[in-house]
């Protein structure tokens, strides 16, 4: 069994210090509510793949987690590692900061990880609602990247011109993304190991995987190839009694969850060996 690359598409990652405004990006930019947005820092956590098109190009933005290069330990260490590998598959960068900070500590650190790497980089400079706040963005040159647009990811302003910038660095591809194959969901209540399956088939760290319930808060998609055949591996978050949910982000990952189902050709659901089949995974399966 094989990992196939998501898309021939190009690849745009869209990379940034936490609670920046990255996932309202993506969701403008795909025009989707894929990835779940909250006012809490660290929602993002794994890469939340979708395409998206602008001027006649087709490219693929990669959504990650908040990224904090100098964590050395716990969640954030493994959130930095979705972030890096969405580096590596990219072939742009989106750089999401925060006009109404400034640049800080973590910014910069990011900024010179960015610069070490070889992708183009198109720094966003969000939360720019009006015109005043433009005067905000220079302060940002501070960062040594040169390519600055100031944009509002809750309003899409800016975010044509950002655009514009972007197709302008991406390559140019003629080939057709492969057909997309059969689409497998792997549901379950939380931490019985769905992600851990995820990372077992398609040979890599696609998902992030930690003994903590609800790891998982996006559904995520991988390709995989075995004898010919191609396959779409949704991870999904873990579904817990609906007495536990709780509304915000919890809610919202279940609600991706059940559309992930929705739009599954096939559902497997993974039970707990060590505790056995108890009355929540009895309730999935109904």
């Amino acid at each position: 069994m094989s990992t196939a690359r998501r898309t021939a598409l190009p690849v745009v990652a869209i990379v940034g210090r936490p609670n920046v405004g990255k996932s309202a990006l993506f969701n403008r930019l795909t025009e989707t509510r894929t990835a779940v947005v909250d006012d809490v820092p660290g929602v993002t956590r794994d890469r939340n793949y979708h395409e998206a098109e602008w001027s006649g190009r087709e490219f693929v933005i990669i959504d990650t987690g908040g990224l904090v290069p100098t964590e050395d330990e716990g969640m954030p260490v493994l959130i930095r590692t979705q972030a890096m590998v969405a580096l590596d598959e990219a072939d742009a960068v989106l750089f999401v900061v925060d006009r109404t900070t400034g640049p800080t500590p973590v910014d910069l650190e990011i900024a010179a990880l960015l610069r070490r790497s070889s992708k183009p980089v198109i720094v966003a400079v969000n939360k720019v609602d009006s015109e005043a706040g433009e005067m905000d963005v220079h302060a940002f040159h501070e960062m040594g990247i040169n390519e600055l647009h100031p944009i509002s990811a809750l309003h899409g302003r800016g975010t044509g011109d950002m655009l514009d910038a972007l197709i302008a660095v991406i390559p140019k591809t003629t080939v057709l993304p492969e057909e997309a194959g059969i689409r497998v969901a792997l549901v379950g209540r939380p931490n019985v190991g769905k992600s851990s399956i995820t990372n077992k088939l398609t040979g890599s760290n696609v998902a992030i995987v930690d003994s903590v319930p609800g790891t998982t808060r996006d559904s995520i998609d991988s390709v995989v190839t075995h004898e010919g055949r191609n396959f779409v591996l949704i991870d999904t978050a873990g579904l817990r009694r609906k007495a536990r949910v709780e509304r915000g982000v919890e809610y919202y990952s279940v609600m991706r969850t059940l559309k992930s189902i929705e739009r599954a050709d096939v559902v497997v659901l993974i039970a707990d060996a060590p505790t056995g089949i108890v009355a929540q995974d009895a309730r999935i399966a109904g």
